[in-house]
């Protein structure tokens, strides 16, 4: 067809159509019209994803970032060389930090952030894909900001350790160019990015800030029965050999489409249907936003076969690193109980990929109860999301203007908060909001208290499962280590890097980028085709009952599919239970056989010789307490009498910290470093002796001018006065009020007498 016979927008229906004047055959010429426009705009977004596709291909480092960087360290450079990078990113001339943020905090003194990416089959960016995110949200705030990203193939031979050593120079570096920080970089970890970040915390304790976890998979046994299924995965596939399969044919390199492929098995109904569908029907107003998220979603990269092997055995299959079972080639044993900084977990019920338990559970399985977790000197908030999905918690605007918004806003405060467990909950502002002036942004963040009870609520350990996943594990090596021995050299000799090239472009998921792009012979004419149709674009509208027919379709193929899902998901779960539930595979896996009722082995009494270590810990600890009592100034007392105000309830919240942050000026020039100590170490006092505590205020405040005791029971006055006390909160405010006021009334008399006697 040449140019001076253009194609047609839509096949000419109204014709024979227009003299009945039947409303159904109208609607019917209607909808076909619509229909065939709609399908051909389709195929016209199809092509430019396929154009996108290959552009994305050729970039030098690809990724989906919504802002301009600046390299700092290239991880090629280093003396372990890996395929990663930190770069600062240059704040936009239309993302202005945010007036009420910056206005609580020194300007100049802004702790620098870092977001790391999680390299689980995707490329990176997806921590700002959009200004409402979490690099967004640190830019707002006045934060300069950091991100790690990785190119899409690996540095022959670089390993997991190699990462986590980069991960750590970063941190170094960035240290380095912000010396006057009021605290060590905070550091945001997505998905996969998560636990790598919290091994290199482990590992390096002192480079670390608070560190949010956003949908991060850390126990990949935890989970709900009749749900989350992909955890059964590893030992219905009978382990990790077939991960070192992939990896030899890959020849030595692992596809990261794979694991995207197991992320679009979960949910058949979006992969197959849904998600084109959705895309065809709304095709006038979801092109752009389909596109944008194709070009992440159709980004795949490359991993070290040795990484991938890694990653599952000692992760997915292995669990280990819960259990502190991980140890680096330097013999640093990777116990996430060594990590000193506080650490955030984000996550929502209504991700699939990285549910609560998963997200949660190691905190159950790190410690027995909360007070082991204070003897570790650990502070943990979560916060849960209600029904956003995996993708959501990163790239959702929503969550971007408020959790993400939220976290970073109150990051010191987080860094505040004394040893223990804690929920983050955010509440929208309102015009009855009290002393909303104190609230940057949109919503109050308030973090409360919680036990280890709580979190068992939501992650409900289960013992016999367990014992299941611990047999899929013992099976996984013996398979493995079979395929080593008798495989694995073949594999290794008829392996060749062309093969592996090819069989990577002939992958499912890049089959469809690759064939529909311009270098299709026919996309020319299906583009010129497109264009016609948006000049004559006639959409119907809601009410046609064809397009009603057509939604009513489309609903029941996705309840087909999701049945479908229900039933095969159901299935995988009763079939590991079955076989790896099998007392005689149990038996051969060293497990001991459960006694009773009781799914596990019983507890070994401790030895006589640590009991008495630990009883001499303990007690050289509660005498180091007793002569703390007395020991500090009028910041000590301060901070110790507004926290033995609110220890009933133990609630922080970012108003009542704003003020403090204005007290803490008031009343002391030595940082927010040294007031987290002070806190830190005024909440133990309390909780070894509240009574004990308060009694030696007077002490504390011997020395101190009248004048400044005078502000800070001022101070006291009006934080308490930020939420609303309850009788009992009322009666120790009157009580350490009392005591401020009887030492600020004796100083003075004290002070009148002496200039009486020197008149």
């Amino acid at each position: 067809m040449t140019q001076s016979q253009p194609l047609p927008a839509s096949p000419d229906f109204s014709a024979p159509a227009a003299p009945y004047g039947l409303p159904f055959v109208q609607a019917a010429v209607e909808y076909s019209i619509d229909a065939w426009q709609r399908g051909v705009l389709f195929a016209d977004v199809m092509r430019e994803r396929g154009n996108q596709y290959q552009a994305h291909l050729q970039e030098r480092t690809p990724n989906v970032l919504d802002f301009g960087v600046e390299l700092i360290v290239d991880g090629r450079t280093l003396p372990r060389p890996v395929n990663y990078g930190l770069v600062r990113i240059v704040a936009p001339d239309d993302l202005k930090p945010d007036r009420d943020a910056v206005s609580a905090h020194d300007p100049g003194r802004l702790r620098p952030f870092v977001v790391f990416d999680p390299r689980a089959g995707h490329g990176p960016g997806i921590g700002g894909f959009k200004r409402d995110s979490e690099i967004g949200a640190a830019l707002r705030a006045g934060h300069t900001c950091y991100f790690v990203g990785f190119l899409p193939d690996p540095v022959p031979g670089q390993t997991v350790e190699d990462v986590m050593r980069a991960e750590a120079t970063f941190l170094e570096k960035v240290i380095e160019l912000h010396p006057d920080s009021p605290g060590k970089p905070a550091v945001i970890g997505n998905c996969q990015a998560g636990w790598q970040v919290l091994m290199t915390a482990a590992m390096r304790p002192d480079l670390f800030g608070p560190i949010i976890v956003a949908g991060a998979p850390v126990s990949y046994w935890a989970g709900w029965r009749g749900k989350n299924p992909m955890r059964y995965s590893g030992g219905l596939l009978g382990g990790s050999w077939l991960t070192a399969l992939t990896g030899d044919l890959g020849a030595g390199r692992f596809d990261g489409a794979w694991l995207v492929q197991n992320f679009e098995n979960m949910n058949p109904a979006n992969t197959l249907w849904t998600k084109q569908y959705n895309l065809y029907a709304n095709i006038d107003t979801e092109a752009q936003r389909y596109l944008g998220f194709e070009k992440y979603w159709g980004g795949h990269v490359f991993l070290n076969a040795a990484e991938m092997q890694y990653i599952v055995d000692n992760l997915f299959v292995g669990n280990r690193l819960v259990q502190g079972e991980i140890v680096t080639a330097d013999g640093v044993r990777l116990d996430l109980r060594n990590i000193r900084s506080p650490i955030v977990v984000f996550c929502s019920y209504g991700d699939n990929i990285t549910p609560p338990p998963q997200a949660l559970g190691w905190i159950t399985d790190l410690y027995r109860d909360d007070a082991d977790l204070r003897a570790h000197d650990q502070t943990i908030v979560y916060a849960t999301h209600d029904s956003i999905g995996h993708l959501g918690i990163f790239v959702s605007s929503s969550t971007g203007r408020k959790e993400h918004r939220e976290f970073v806003s109150n990051v010191d405060l987080i860094d505040l908060l004394p040893s223990g467990l804690y929920e983050a909950q955010m509440g929208k502002k309102t015009t009855a909001t009290p002393h909303a002036e104190l609230v940057a942004g949109e919503h109050v963040l308030a973090i409360t208290r919680r036990s280890l009870d709580d979190v068992r609520a939501i992650v409900q350990p289960d013992p016999a499962s367990d014992r299941r996943f611990a047999t899929a594990a013992y099976v996984s090596n013996v398979n493995l280590g079979l395929y080593r021995s008798f495989m694995q050299p073949w594999m290794h000799a008829c392996a060749a890097p062309w093969a592996a090239d090819l069989t990577s472009r002939l992958h499912p998921l890049r089959v469809p980028y690759e064939w529909w792009s311009d270098r299709n012979p026919l996309a020319a004419n299906v583009a010129q085709l497109a264009q016609n149709v948006k000049q004559e674009r006639k959409s119907v509208p809601a009410d046609n009952p064809f397009l009603q027919m057509q939604t009513a379709m489309s609903n029941a193929i996705e309840a087909s599919l999701d049945y479908y899902r229900d039933m095969r998901d159901a299935a995988v779960e009763q079939m590991f239970e079955t076989l790896y539930g099998a007392p005689w595979l149990q038996a051969m896996a060293g497990l001991p056989a459960p006694l009773g009722n009781q799914e596990s082995a019983p507890v070994t009494p401790p030895d006589a010789a640590q009991e008495r270590e630990r009883d001499a810990a303990v007690a050289a600890e509660h005498e180091r307490l007793r002569a703390a009592m007395t020991a500090g100034g009028l910041a000590e007392a301060s901070v110790r009498a507004l926290l033995f105000v609110r220890r009933t309830h133990g609630e922080a919240d970012e108003r009542r910290f704003n003020l403090a942050r204005a007290m803490l000026g008031t009343l002391s020039d030595r940082g927010i470093l040294a007031f987290k100590e002070v806190v830190r170490e005024q909440a133990t006092l309390l909780r070894f002796d509240s009574d004990a505590a308060i009694d030696a205020l007077p002490a504390l405040l011997k020395g101190v001018p009248p004048a400044q005791v005078r502000s800070a029971a001022r101070h006291l006055e009006k934080l308490s006065a930020t939420l609303a006390l309850d009788e009992h909160e009322r009666a120790d405010l009157d009580r350490v009020l009392a005591i401020f006021k009887s030492e600020e009334k004796a100083k003075t008399t004290q002070r009148n007498e002496v200039h009486q006697k020197v008149e």
